[in-house]
């Protein structure tokens, strides 16, 4: 299954009475009423999608911001988001992806791939000029069966040398990659040996992902190359995800370092670097 649906294509379905199960990841860092932007308009049928507590676990700062949820937990979450074996997904948000990659990445990693990114999101919807609808929605239960780790992840004791020996992509706006500024984890920098690859270059100036063809030219610029092992992190494992979707869609397979630098930086012994050099 592609990665990506179109705001046209997802309308069509829709119109025809096939729709997805669709997924609203109303999330981003700092803001805590994702919930109510979504009661204020959302998709036809969405269900909305609390990215703190279904898409992530509670856990020690030193295991990160976003740890990985249970693979019981995020199971319970997905029946009450009435998912059902056989069911496909489209999960989408109102930052262009950068939020619904989490659950398109999860819900892969636990076994369920017939799942998409609403290309654009939220604005794409919009633009097209497709409804919106208010309130809630609360489907019946489903009973999906879902399982963990079919998708590769890095862990913290093997991060460096996923660095040395392939290809660590850093998702992090630049400032934060060089450590200029640091607005909510312990410590600036980034991993030594990674790359910086900012998510917003995976995007064109309306918001959609940018064609396959310019996403391979991208990840080659920064050293992806078939038969590289590839990882990437961000800041605590949630824009990460878009940039393994841009990966995806530019024809590479990469690893999710999903403790991220709010792991890192909560582990004063690991070491730092800063400034534009890797």
């Amino acid at each position: 299954m592609s990665v990506l649906i179109s705001a046209q294509e997802l309308g069509e379905r829709i119109s025809r009475g096939e729709a997805p199960v669709l997924l609203d990841v109303r999330w981003t860092l700092g803001d805590p009423h994702g919930h109510d932007h979504y009661r204020e308009g959302h998709l036809p049928g969405a269900v909305y999608v609390d990215l703190d507590r279904e898409l992530a676990s509670p856990g020690d700062p030193r295991d990160g911001r976003h740890p990985l949820p249970a693979p019981a937990d995020l199971q319970a979450a997905a029946r009450r988001w009435g998912l059902h074996d056989g069911d496909t997904v489209v999960a989408y948000d109102a930052v262009n992806a950068l939020a619904a990659a989490r659950a398109w990445w999860l819900l892969r990693w636990a076994g369920f791939d017939a799942v998409q990114l609403l290309d654009g999101g939220l604005g794409a919807w919009q633009a097209a000029g497709l409804p919106l609808e208010t309130g809630e929605v609360t489907p019946p239960a489903g009973d999906v069966r879902l399982d963990s780790g079919r998708l590769p992840t890095i862990p913290l004791d093997g991060v460096l040398a996923a660095a040395r020996s392939g290809v660590l992509l850093d998702a992090r706006a630049p400032e934060r990659y060089r450590g200029d500024s640091e607005p909510i984890d312990p410590h600036a920098g980034h991993v030594p040996g990674a790359v910086n690859a900012p998510t917003g270059g995976n995007l064109g100036p309306d918001g959609r992902f940018l064609p396959a063809a310019d996403l391979r030219r991208r990840f080659e610029g920064l050293g992806v190359h078939d038969g590289v092992e590839v990882g990437a992190y961000c800041g605590s494992g949630v824009t990460a995800t878009h940039e393994i979707a841009a990966l995806a869609i530019a024809g590479f397979d990469a690893a999710l370092f999903p403790g991220s630098w709010s792991q890192w930086s909560n582990h004063d012994e690991l070491p730092r670097a800063v400034g534009a050099e890797r």
